[in-house]
């Protein structure tokens, strides 16, 4: 029987280059269900977001002192990664999602 369970995938600031931010345990399917991007700064910045070096987000802009949410259902194998960047440090991820083992 397989057990599900809720997590934080990957809770960090961005890098301003490329940086894997989460890869999927061995014996392991993760779901990824909620991003969150935020922007602490007083000026808007952009930001890239791939999984399994597929780009979902390609320097999207996000507002000054701000916050972006999405809600998806996106499935990872075992080794996949999830990997980003931002034209700034201000921006903060917070993925979460479930790994099934």
């Amino acid at each position: 029987m397989a057990t599900v369970t809720s997590k934080v995938l990957a809770r960090a600031a961005a890098a301003t280059s490329n940086a894997t931010l989460y890869t999927v345990p061995a014996s392991t399917t993760a779901v990824v269900t909620n991003i969150v991007v935020t922007n602490s700064a007083a000026s808007a910045a952009t930001f890239t977001l791939t999984l399994n070096s597929v780009d979902i987000f390609t320097t999207a802009a996000i507002a000054a002192n701000s916050t972006a949410m999405f809600d998806l259902k996106q499935v990872l194998a075992t080794t996949q990664i999830i990997a980003g960047f931002a034209s700034a440090v201000t921006v903060k991820f917070h993925i979460s999602g479930v790994e099934i083992v």
